[in-house]
């Protein structure tokens, strides 16, 4: 074959009806990365419950309660683990976890956020709530620190 037969040979046209325009390329690209991110969300998620099912049984119940509220309140916040804890994240960053007593031998369960969330008050502000049950009335205060740290 002289050279000239190899690059005629290269270049033969794909058969008819197997190529695909760019924009279906495109498009087929962009259902991949969908499809891998929501594997990657809902594998995260199983990830956080595995967790979660793990820890002694006060601290699981705030864990399942809190995960739910979480999940409801602020349903853009993606669940993952964050140094082994169930921690729930927006683009890709850390907003707010929750921190058992029993793994780190503290006297009381930790919700706490990250210095993503917009809970900026003057010169100091909590960061960290010490979490012992899950009342009305913590669910609501719950529900209004993640409105506010996610602005």
């Amino acid at each position: 074959m002289t050279r000239a037969n190899e690059t005629k040979t290269s270049q033969r046209p794909a058969k008819a009806g197997s190529t695909f325009t760019a924009e279906e390329r495109a498009a087929m690209r962009e259902r991949l990365k969908e499809e891998r991110a929501a594997k990657q969300g809902a594998e995260a998620e199983r990830e956080v419950l595995t967790k979660i099912g793990q820890m002694a049984d006060q601290d699981r119940l705030l864990a399942e309660r809190l995960h739910a509220l979480i999940r409801r309140a602020a349903p853009g916040l993606a669940p993952r683990t964050w140094y082994g804890m169930p921690a729930y994240a927006r683009d890709g960053k850390i907003l707010c976890y929750f921190r058992d007593a029993k793994k780190f031998k503290t006297r009381y369960a930790t919700f706490g956020f990250s210095d993503q969330a917009k809970l900026d008050d003057g010169a100091m502000w909590p960061t960290d709530f010490a979490l012992r049950e899950m009342t009305p009335a913590v669910e609501q205060r719950i529900v209004e620190l993640l409105e506010r740290a996610l602005g």
